[in-house]
């Protein structure tokens, strides 16, 4: 009997995953429309060739070709590890509005300003628009040329007349080419132009930065191969009211991939943020209950953050709980661990927690801070001044140690404060936080990076270290007095 024919298989143009029939949906990557039928493969032999160069020894290499070249905005450089590789490609990626744009317009307007020549190349808005913006954000300069294009070609002969330093393409999604097939945007163009400009990118030793958008999921938007192309990968987002921005290292070929850098988008343009402290703790002329200062971490840099809690009687079957900021389930948790464990009534009352300036927390380090600000406002009692709090509660009320802790507290020093429960050591019995069998008191503060430290193993311990204060108006109605003192509730849970 003769043999089958074989059948044609069916390949995915994104991982090529192959399967026996067609599908909608690619099985290995979840990706929908990009199966395929594929015919049979062949076994192509290719014809070895004579190189141009001849390999050397990697430590004969010259590292100059390769230097940094600082782009003028200090907070990207950290980024970037020091500023933009000659020949790097650069995918910036962000919802809309978020400031995309104006943030690379700055960045070619300083790297003109530098006698660099700049070529940016915009997709989106005509050459007038983005001259209006640049007007208005005062990013013009002699050496800073526009050219409003959506074809792949004329984008490179561009190029080549301008020969410029650095490029700027805004954005990926809006540049097309008849190389390829669908429409730009698609997978195929996106592909096809950004491997174009990866390849003019290395052999001209130009620097590419390129504007990507996202998914409603915050996912960048084309195929994922996207990032496996290019050298750095930026994450651009913020809260939206306060103008507050971060722009975030996913992927860094040269450099470290967990660098925050910190802008403020205003009328007059984008920012730079060195120093974001005083973004996201304010300032009371007297001292209050219900909040406490955390210290989390963006990447390798940490960021103080005020948490503030409001604890109030309950009309209602089922309190609120409202959370802002903040992770709800991991607040859910802290709230069941001072019922548990600290024994707080917080059943039948109303919790609403939030951070300041906008930001969002979603360091576990800052479940102390959360704890003691809803205890404070649960006791209507004050956290002393120049108190932080960092570490991470587990369910069973201890305190767990967080990573990048000595640069938290030289953060929270250099700031002014000068005291910091902290999570206590297990294996360093000095830090038990019991009370001392011969002295009958418990352990003298520490001292570390220039503050006075306060180990404690469990909350209750923390909270007792803190030693709350009553507010100095006695005329404020205590709804919670039937809670007890602070002293009490800590003494009652550790004997």
């Amino acid at each position: 009997m003769a043999k089958a024919a074989a059948r044609p298989g069916y390949r995915c143009s994104e991982c090529g995953w192959t399967t026996g029939r067609w599908v909608g949906r690619c099985g290995e990557c979840q990706t929908w429309g990009s199966v395929a039928e594929a015919g049979a493969p062949k076994l192509a032999t290719i014809a070895s060739s004579r190189p141009v160069s001849k390999a050397v020894p990697i430590a004969e290499v010259s590292a100059q070709a390769a230097d940094r070249a600082l782009t003028g905005v200090g907070e990207l450089d950290r980024v970037l590890g020091g500023g933009l590789v000659p020949g790097a490609v650069v995918l910036l990626a962000g919802e809309p509005g978020v400031g995309k744009s104006t943030l690379l317009l700055e960045v070619a307007a300083r790297w003109a300003r530098a006698r660099r020549r700049t070529l940016y190349v915009s997709g989106e808005e005509s050459a007038a628009q983005v001259r209006l913006r640049a007007g208005r954000t005062n990013a013009l300069a002699d050496e800073l040329y526009l050219a409003a294009e959506t074809d792949l070609g004329t984008v490179l002969g561009h190029i080549e007349e301008v020969e410029p330093s650095l490029l700027v393409v805004d954005s990926v999604q809006t540049i097309g080419t008849a190389e390829a097939d669908g429409a730009p945007g698609g997978v195929s163009q996106v592909r096809e132009v950004t491997g174009a400009l990866v390849r003019v990118a290395k052999r001209r030793g130009m620097a590419v930065m390129i504007v990507g958008h996202v998914t409603k999921d915050g996912a960048i938007a084309g195929p994922r191969l996207l990032e496996h192309l290019v050298d750095v990968v930026l994450a651009f987002d913020g809260d939206r009211p306060s103008g507050f921005r971060m722009v975030r290292a996913t992927k860094n070929r040269f450099g470290p991939a967990d660098e925050v850098g910190c802008f403020e988008l205003s009328e007059q343009g984008i920012v730079e943020v060195p120093d974001p402290s005083g973004l996201f703790t304010s300032q009371h002329a007297t001292p209050v209950s219900g909040t406490c200062i955390g210290v989390t971490m963006e990447g390798r840099r940490p960021l103080p953050a005020e948490l503030q809690a409001l604890v109030a009687s309950s009309a209602l079957q089922v309190p609120r709980r409202t959370v802002h900021g903040l992770d709800s389930s991991r607040v859910a948790m802290v709230l069941a661990v001072l019922q548990r464990r600290a024994r707080m009534g917080l059943a039948g009352q109303d919790v609403y927690v939030s951070t300041v300036g906008g930001a969002r927390v979603a360091d576990p380090s800052a479940d102390l801070a959360i704890a003691v600000a809803v205890a404070s406002a649960a006791l209507n009692a004050i956290v002393p001044a120049g108190f932080v709090a960092i570490g991470e509660v587990g369910l069973a009320g201890e305190l767990r140690r967080v990573p990048g802790l000595d640069r938290r507290l030289a953060e929270a020093a250099r700031l002014g404060f000068t005291d910091a429960v902290v999570p206590a050591d297990p294996h360093d019995p000095a830090q038990s936080g019991r009370p001392d069998s011969q002295h009958g008191q418990r352990s003298r503060p520490q001292i570390g990076h220039g503050l006075r430290l306060h180990p404690a193993p469990t909350i209750v311990h923390a909270l007792a270290a803190l030693r709350f204060e009553r507010p100095a108006d006695r005329s404020a109605p205590d709804d919670h007095h039937r809670l007890g003192s602070l002293g009490e509730v800590a003494d009652a849970a550790v004997g």
